[in-house]
């Protein structure tokens, strides 16, 4: 089978509909938050990232480019081009690396669809791609694409969520109520939560070889409270910025989000609270 032609995939594809979006919006807010994000996750997701001797690296969904500035920062030697459908994160990204020394000319920044990339195949050396499958309407057609743009033997890096893993002690009821309308509001939104466990068949699907997947798990109790106590602060900071959404949706009220508040404030102020999370991150080649 060609190289240059997107790969078939399994099952039926879902439609791109009206309701497809970006659950957290994109509020000056978010974007400051997803700076944070990139950096307090940056120990996880940037670890042992095989993009060393890489040159031209393409970074689908790059948002306000905070990824984008850690990987620079790790590989002196690539050029980043980072693609995302949304002027306001476009602009945030040019704004932020513009202001980042080691940036300097070694960045582009496009606004494009990833179903449909405007490379040529075998554009690229390596590709990453963060928290951005969970948010488009077919993973497939995003992996196809960027499988299609890179040269043989090229790695592609996924890291993305497994909504279905979250668990917190004390028992949290308003918490569980909200996280559950999160994870259908995405659904609706045309997302999927739980997009990571999927991330070997969705890459085979496409074409990718030497596909590896690895569990990485945020496992955080009293033997760590200074770890836990901050994950707990970021990890409230996530789920309060969906609020503003599933309100106007109607898909939660403003009693579940205030006990939800009050829930979240409790657990970090309990000294044998548990905090449990996993995400995936996949690995393969490009053929």
């Amino acid at each position: 089978m060609s190289r240059r032609a997107a790969t078939p995939i399994l099952g039926i594809l879902p439609p791109v509909t009206s309701e497809h979006g970006y659950l957290h919006g994109y509020r000056p807010e978010e974007r400051e938050r997803l700076h944070r994000q990139a950096r307090f996750l940056e120990p996880m997701v940037h670890d042992r990232l095989p993009f060393r001797r890489r040159r031209r690296l393409l970074e689908v969904g790059c948002g306000v480019g905070a990824q984008t500035e850690i990987l620079l920062r790790h590989f002196p030697d690539i050029h980043v081009t980072g693609v995302d459908i949304n002027d306001e994160q476009l602009a945030e990204a040019r704004r932020f690396l513009g202001t980042v020394p080691w940036a300097v000319g070694r960045f582009d920044i496009r606004k494009m669809d990833a179903e449909k990339l405007d490379f040529e195949p075998e554009s690229f050396d390596g590709a990453f791609l963060c928290w951005i499958l969970e948010h488009v309407p077919s993973p497939p057609r995003v992996l196809g694409e960027v499988r299609r743009v890179l040269a043989p033997g090229a790695p592609i890096v996924c890291s993305e969520v497994l909504n279905a893993t979250f668990f917190i002690d004390p028992y949290s009821p308003d918490t569980l109520r909200y996280w559950m309308e999160y994870n259908d509001r995405q659904i609706e939104m045309g997302g999927d939560p739980f997009v990571g466990a999927k991330l070997g068949n969705l890459l085979s699907s496409v074409g990718f070889r030497d596909v590896t997947t690895e569990v990485k798990t945020f496992h955080l109790d009293n033997r760590a409270p200074g770890e836990r106590a901050e994950f707990l602060a970021y990890w409230s900071e996530l789920l309060l910025s969906g609020a503003p959404a599933l309100l106007e949706a109607g898909k939660v009220s403003q009693d579940v989000v205030d006990g939800m508040t009050r829930e979240l404030d409790r657990v970090a102020r309990d000294p044998n609270s548990v905090f449990f999370y996993s995400f995936i991150q996949a690995r393969a080649r490009a053929w």
